[in-house]
């Protein structure tokens, strides 16, 4: 989007700016049962060099299915410390967090 404005900036500068205004990514799939489903949920970590660093914190796991076709699935934490815990504290929502880690 940034390309279409006609600015011409380097994209190292764009990648910086996105990794400093996006924190969580949450991916969602039309799974085959026809239903959208969170499938990922991933933290924005920063740069390394040119390139914007992510860590998955949460996936859905596909367990079976019903009897009528619907997927049936759970979402699992990857044990991973997020780094923005320290901004869920502020607004008192670092236990719960750690509570589903």
């Amino acid at each position: 989007m940034v390309g279409m404005t006609g600015i011409n900036l380097p994209s190292r500068a764009v990648r910086t700016q996105i990794a400093a205004a996006v924190h969580l990514i949450a991916q969602v799939n039309r799974m085959r049962d026809g239903i959208r489903r969170i499938t990922h949920v991933m933290e924005v970590v920063g740069m390394e060099g040119d390139t914007i660093t992510t860590q998955e914190l949460f996936n859905f796991q596909f367990q079976g299915e019903t009897t009528e076709g619907m997927l049936r699935g759970v979402f699992k934490s990857n044990g991973i410390r997020p780094n923005f815990l320290p901004r869920a504290e502020y607004y008192g929502l670092d236990r719960p967090l750690l509570e589903v880690i």
